[in-house]
Formats: structure tokens, C-alpha cells, sequence
């Protein structure tokens, strides 16, 4: 994929992007084409593998560039842990919603498992909450845990339509590391 941050190449990265999750919406994900893709936009073949290399790295994109963000606000230490990872969910709701229909959710995991590793690696803030609870410990296992649980809280979370009160499945999810803790 074009790493370059050209004005043109990111706007054509997601022209190629829309047109993709457009497709989504109308076809299964494995009937999908390249060429149905580039159809879509007012791009040509040679620039869609001048950034991509396969429908898959588009579907990767999309979803690498959603974590970005979501990485952004929780390495800020901005507002509540929980509450944030519901707003990322929320403000993503199309494309998980889409990745769900299509039995897809495991792309975004792949994605977290091999993403948020290296932005620990390169840019943890001091604000960021998990820092000092990471603080001493393997935190590659600490990673795997925190990615595990919460995506599979928020993949039922999508496969339940996103319908649940998100208030009520972060009050059980508070609750539960209460208990935990009174565990001897």
C-alpha cells in the first residue's frame, strides 16, 4: 500500500474505502471484486494498486484508520475508559454493523492484536490510563487481555443489533471487576 500522506492518495484511499463498504451493504463480502470496487469510484485499476494491494488491505485500512482515532482519545486519558470505547463503537456503527453482517468481526480484532501493540511501543502518553496500570508487568499479556475482553463485549454488543443500553453493559462490566477484586 502507498504509505505516502499525499493529499491525493489518502483521498483516493478513501474513495476506494466508501466505495468498498458501499459494496458491503449490497453484496456478500467474498463476491466482492476488485473490479466492482474501482467501478465504484472515479478511480482507476492502476491507482487502486498503487495504494492497495487487495480488497482485503482495503477492508484493513478502514478499519486501522478507526483505531487510529479510537487510539487517539484513549491515549489522551480523556473521559472514561469504558464510556470511550462505547463512543468508538457508536461513532463506527456502520462498518461493524457491516463487518457483523458479514461474519467479519475478527478482521477489526486482527487488526487491535497487531495495531495497538506498536502504538504502546511508540507513542504511550503518560495521561493514558493504561500506563500506569501496565506499570512493571508483561504488558504484552495485559494488551491481549484488555483487546480480548473488550472486543468480544463489543462484538455482542454489535451482533445484538447495538440495541442493549450501553449504560447498563458498562454497569455489569463495572460490577464484575468490583467482584473481581474482592476475590482473595
Amino acid at each position: 500500500m502507498n504509505s505516502a500522506g499525499h493529499p491525493s492518495a489518502v483521498r483516493s484511499r478513501n474513495e476506494f474505502a466508501k466505495a468498498l463498504l458501499s459494496l458491503m451493504e449490497k453484496y456478500p463480502y467474498e463476491e466482492i471484486t476488485v473490479k466492482q470496487i474501482v467501478l465504484e469510484t472515479d478511480l482507476v485499476r492502476k491507482t487502486f494498486y498503487r495504494n492497495f494491494t487487495s480488497k482485503d488491505d482495503v477492508l484493513f485500512y478502514i478499519t486501522r484508520r478507526a483505531l487510529s482515532d479510537y487510539f487517539s482519545v484513549i491515549n489522551s486519558g480523556e473521559g472514561d475508559v469504558l464510556d470511550n470505547i462505547f463512543r468508538f463503537a457508536d461513532k463506527n456503527r456502520k462498518f461493524l454493523l457491516l463487518l457483523d453482517k458479514h461474519n467479519m468481526m475478527h478482521v477489526a480484532l486482527q487488526c487491535m492484536n497487531e495495531y495497538l501493540p506498536s502504538l504502546r511501543d511508540s507513542s504511550l502518553s503518560s495521561e493514558n490510563p493504561f500506563t500506569q496500570l501496565f506499570d512493571g508487568l508483561d504488558s504484552d499479556y495485559l494488551i491481549a487481555l484488555n483487546i480480548g475482553a473488550v472486543w468480544n463485549v463489543i462484538s455482542l454488543w454489535v451482533h445484538r443489533g447495538m440495541k442493549d443500553d450501553p449504560q447498563h453493559v458498562k454497569e455489569t462490566i463495572r460490577e464484575y471487576i468490583e467482584r473481581i477484586g474482592k476475590i482473595k
